[in-house]
Order: structure tokens, then sequence, then C-alpha cells
């Protein structure tokens, strides 16, 4: 049993010492310390969208909760990352202080690297060292949800090769297609289907995935009040 000095406040440091006591290999907590970034991904997506379920519900109390559910999977992941001797949390907040520095020359002034760039994306791309689409588009997180990131990477291909026309008829012909589709090829179809109604999304200035998720809502009140059968 470790005693640990009680408080009437703690804050990042208490969070990031109690952790290391948790994943502590001889008296740490036994489902803690055995734990790696593959073990706990998914909690770390879950916390995520169990936070952004609190801000939409405009919960301050669920909302602190749920942050600081957030930062403790934070915290989690980068001492895994000492233990290995390759990143602290200091590095961690430092990262971050500088990037959003560098990030806005027109709060914090111009560095020789950013002089003249003011575009938050070119300022990123100039920053990561991306020059070529290929770059831009490898960048795009493949665990984002599938509808978010076909909006990511239309918005990027966008930026270096123009926009592609977007209109009613592609998702109709593409609506048509898979409807059409050999159960070998519907699957493509689909996915074809739902690629081009992004584009449609984009091009109207709606966002694919909020719609959806209202959508989602929608259908889940409507289903609701539908009689069940006996």
């Amino acid at each position: 049993m470790i005693e640990y000095q009680r408080k009437n406040h703690y804050d990042a440091d208490d969070l990031v010492e109690i952790i290391k006591i948790l994943r502590n290999p001889e008296s740490g907590c036994p489902w803690d310390r055995v734990q790696t970034h593959t073990s706990i991904r998914m909690n770390f997506l879950e916390e995520a969208y169990e936070a952004v379920d609190a801000l939409d519900c405009d919960d301050p109390v669920l909302m602190c909760e749920e942050l600081g559910d957030v930062l403790m999977q934070v915290v989690f992941h980068t001492c895994i990352e000492t233990e290995r001797d390759r990143f602290e949390w200091q590095d961690v907040c430092d990262g971050v202080c500088r990037k959003l520095i560098f990030r806005h020359p027109n709060i914090f002034g111009s560095q020789p690297e950013t002089e003249g760039i003011n575009d938050w994306d070119a300022l990123k791309n100039k920053e990561k060292g991306r020059t070529t689409l290929a770059q831009d588009l490898d960048s795009v997180p493949k665990a984002m949800p599938a509808l978010m990131r076909a909006a990511k990477l239309q918005k990027r291909a966008q930026r270096r090769l123009g926009e592609s026309p977007a209109d009613g008829q592609a998702v109709q012909q593409a609506a048509q297609a898979a409807a059409q589709a050999t159960p070998e090829l519907a699957e493509q179809a689909i996915g074809r289907l739902l690629f081009e109604t992004v584009r449609l999304a984009r091009a109207a200035g709606i966002d694919p995935e909020q719609a959806l998720e209202k959508q989602n809502a929608l259908f889940a009140a409507e289903a609701k009040q539908m009689p069940q059968p006996e």
C-alpha cells in the first residue's frame, strides 16, 4: 500500500506521478502496469468520444470529468514512452507550446521560416516538411471515422489540384451503380456512393460527419416513438 500525499487540489504533475505509481512493475496496479499503447488504444478513442458527448450536452460537470479522462490517457501513453526513454511529459508540453507559437505568427510574431505565411495549413505543411500531395494525403490519420477522413482527403487534394466538381447527378449515378452492383462489387460501389456524397456535402459547406450524426439522432428519436410489435 502506497501512501500518496492527500491534497485539497491536485495538478498535472500529480497526475503524472500517480500514473507512474500505477505503472510500477513491482508495486503498481496489476492491470495498469501491463498495458501497452495497443492494448488501450481503443480506450483513448472511447474517452475522446465521451468528451465530445459532454461538450455537445454543454454539461460543465461532465465536461470536467471527461476531459480529465482524456488527459489521463495522454499521460498514460506518455508514461509508457518515458519508461522506454523516448520522451517525457515535459517534452509533450514543450512540443505543443512550440507548435502553437509557430502556427500563430499573427499573434506571436513571424519567425524567419514563417515570414509571409499566414494560412494554417500552409504553416502546418512548412512545419512538417510536407511538400507533395502524397505526403499531405499520407498524413491524414487512418484511424479517423471514414466520412471525416474522406472529407479531409478531399480538402487536401483540393488545395493542390483544385476542387473536383460535385453535384447531385454524380451522387445519383453512384447510387444507381450501387443498387445494380453485383455482390462482389457492392462494397466498392457503396464506398464510391459515400465518397461522392461527402464531396457534395463539402460543396454545400456541410460537414458530412456532423450531418450524419444529426440524422442518426433524428432516426433514433423517431424510432423510439414508433409502436413496437408485441
